[in-house]
């Protein structure tokens, strides 16, 4: 049970609390620590999967966690953004995001009871739409003010921005598409 991929999830879960405190700190910095702090999160959920496939330390528990852990961040970086911007262009796709988060957790009960997980086990489609929901969630989180300095030059502040929103909105309509997709795959079970 304590293995090296099931102890980076547990960090993870370590980190929400973190997140959140940083986020509201009234410093400067705030929001990029924030956005630091989920960006580490983010990039421990692939090394947990990686190490665990890469040690053979794959786990019952860890299996369980490791949803649980990314949902939790997640569904706090949403319910925070939502928070911190107050507008409705924000708020109508988190709830989207949240809700087929619900339901998908439910789906997946459901047809793990009928002994029928693997009809709805996560598609490549699935993990675009997480990664476009970080990178949403991470540009929204920092919402920086000044431009970048790069190697070469200053990325303006406006492009990253933009690119926020405009991850943000392609995991909303991936988010609905593989929502519609896992309901589809499981629609016979649920007639029966």
């Amino acid at each position: 049970m304590w293995t090296l991929p099931n102890q980076i999830t547990l960090f993870r879960i370590i980190l929400i609390p973190v997140f959140l405190i940083v986020f509201y700190l009234p410093l400067s910095w705030s929001h990029f620590g924030a956005f630091a702090i989920f960006w580490l999160a983010s990039v421990s959920d692939a090394l947990d999967g990686y190490l665990a496939r890469k040690l053979n330390q794959s786990s019952a528990f860890g299996a369980f966690i490791d949803p649980v852990a990314d949902k939790l961040m997640v569904v706090a970086a949403l319910v925070m953004i939502v928070q911190d911007y107050q507008s409705w262009l924000v708020a109508i796709p988190a709830i989207i995001m949240i809700a087929r988060e619900i339901f998908i957790s439910a789906l997946r009960e459901f047809m793990s009871s009928r002994g029928k997980r693997e009809v709805i086990a996560v598609s490549d489609m699935g993990k675009y739409k997480t990664a476009a929901q970080m990178l949403g969630i991470m540009g929204l989180i920092w919402r920086p003010d000044y431009d970048i300095p790069l190697i070469l030059f200053y990325l303006p502040h406006e492009v990253i921005n933009y690119a926020a929103y405009g991850f943000y909105f392609i995991a909303t309509v991936l988010t609905l598409s593989t929502l519609l997709s896992y309901f589809k795959a499981a629609w016979p079970e649920l007639k029966r």
